[in-house]
């Protein structure tokens, strides 16, 4: 068990720092056994799937290891997601155990997860105190975090590590959802084995280690805080400091107080750091490691990220949920040009090659099992050799590194999340007056890409962009909603009855 690894191996140096909250190894194990005790009394049995949909704080840290711990599966759920993208995932993986974020920016979860699916049952809900007034009233499905230490109190200690020791190297350790290209969600399937081998490759790339501060920006139901964070941090020791929103000022006076060295993150971070009017205002003298990807990253960003903001590596990389999260990475000794250009070559035992049409395809043990409840879609992703599809084109180097140019698939990166344009025009199809729609990802300064819709109207229909805006604000996540509406009179077909985006895309905006 890897956790009673590091509690063994770092003990009493520091694990988690969020705000007044203060555990080294030692005392995260007994934070995590607690909770882990709590949901056996509670009857999460070896197999079952716990869901967290919260903020990053220490109870999400807390909260997911003691699912592991318990032997069940984690399903983390965006943020993001509003109520019915949520059920819709509760639902299909029939969780025993939901942590929930009580009233946090302006919305109360479980108030509109009840509202949108009254019909879900899920035996145990636990409310998270994100804000400081948050609580619910107690009832035999809802409890409050500060409860769960009383329905530890049935279980032992020795009962809940022998149920840890239980726990094998080949059960599912997580259940993380990636918007699919046919319009609904698909959670990829992979084992503790594969999770931590694909962390040990990250962290040995990035150089992390014990003596490390990570500010963990990236929300954690993402791999990218998920894993490369708190598993990150748990095979090296390193010490997990959690920011529940991305806050600019916040961030840099996190750095300073408490001398954070590692900060991840999608390449709209760094710039909003460098073109922060007071910078010079905060100190950053401690940061030391810097890792993102997922979009375009300039040249001139990974050189001022070195020589203004002063990281010694500085890392990109490429990855997806299928390949448990990760493929292939620079090294820390590449060049600004190799940074920014290419994704690196392959890590933990990926074999890649391209396609006779250019996809990129990826092999290995650490490829996902498959998809929750699709074998179809498993088959047509992973072929009878083992190769994951991954739906984008790219181009290999001399070196064997790895360079994405396009996409077979239509999927753009927004803010470093994927975003599946069928899924938003199935929600726009939802809307009286949409004859059909096509969306496409157009550059963004800010947020790398953001969506663009070209909608025709029904006849007879007095459709406005702001009542389209309105409709998708409610059944997507804002991340998928369109920032730019488009009115056409029709959309532009190929011979066999497809929309021709590329032909959207090359037009002058």
């Amino acid at each position: 068990m890897a956790l009673h690894d590091a509690a063994r191996t770092f003990g009493a140096a520091p694990a988690v720092a969020d705000g007044e909250v203060r555990l080294d190894w030692t005392q995260l194990l007994g934070a995590v056994q607690e909770v882990a005790r709590a949901l056996i009394a509670r009857g999460v049995q070896h197999g079952d799937r716990v869901a967290m949909w919260a903020p990053n704080t220490h109870h999400w840290v807390v909260a997911a290891l003691a699912a592991h711990y318990v032997g069940a599966g984690l399903v983390p759920l965006n943020t993001r997601y509003v109520a019915d993208e949520a059920a819709d995932v509760l639902a299909r993986v029939d969780a025993n155990a939901l942590f929930i974020a009580g009233t946090f920016l302006g919305r109360d979860r479980l108030a509109e997860l009840r509202a949108a699916a009254p019909e879900l049952v899920i035996p145990t809900i636990v409310v998270i105190p994100v804000e400081a007034d948050t609580s619910v009233e107690s009832e035999a499905q809802v409890l409050n975090w500060s409860e769960l230490a009383g329905f530890a109190e049935s279980v032992t200690v020795d009962e809940a590590y022998k149920r840890a020791e239980a726990v094998s190297p080949e059960d599912i350790s997580d259940i993380l959802f990636t918007s699919g290209t046919t319009g609904r969600s698909k959670g990829t399937l992979v084992t503790h084995r594969q999770a931590l081998s694909v962390v040990r490759a990250w962290s040995e790339c990035t150089t992390l280690a014990g003596s490390d501060r990570y500010l963990v920006v990236s929300p954690f139901f993402h791999n990218f805080g998920y894993k490369a964070g708190i598993l990150a941090c748990l095979v090296t020791g390193a010490a997990i400091i959690p920011q529940a929103t991305f806050d600019v000022p916040q961030t840099m006076r996190l750095v300073g107080a408490e001398r954070i060295t590692v900060l991840p993150g999608p390449p709209t971070i760094y710039q909003t750091i460098l073109d922060f009017p007071d910078r010079d205002k905060f100190d950053l003298s401690s940061l030391r490691v810097a890792v993102t990807g997922a979009a375009t990253v300039p040249v001139v960003l990974v050189e001022r990220m070195r020589s203004e903001l002063e990281f010694e590596v500085v890392i990109t990389g490429y990855g997806l949920s299928e390949a448990a999260g990760f493929g292939t990475m620079c090294r820390a000794d590449d060049d600004a040009e190799t940074i920014a250009n290419t994704c690196g070559r392959p890590i933990a035992e990926f074999e890649l090659r391209l396609s006779d049409a250019g996809e990129v395809l990826l092999r290995g043990p650490n490829v996902m099992l498959g998809y929750l409840d699709d074998p179809q879609s498993t088959a047509e992703t992973i072929d009878a050799d083992g190769w994951l599809h991954t739906g984008d084109i790219g181009t290999l180097d001399e070196r064997g590194y790895l360079k994405i140019t396009d996409r077979l698939k239509d999927m753009y990166i927004s803010g470093g999340f994927n975003v599946y344009p069928a899924e938003i025009e199935q929600a726009l199809a939802r809307l009286d007056g949409v004859a059909e729609s096509a969306v496409i990802g157009v550059p963004d300064t800010r947020m790398g890409e953001v969506g663009k819709a070209y909608v025709v109207r029904k006849p007879g229909a007095a459709l406005n962009a702001d009542q389209v805006l309105a409709h998708a604000t409610t059944v997507l996540a804002n991340f998928k909603v369109p920032r730019f509406i488009e009115f056409r009179d029709q959309l532009p077909y190929s011979a066999a009855g497809k929309v021709l985006k590329r032909e959207l895309r090359e037009e002058k905006s």
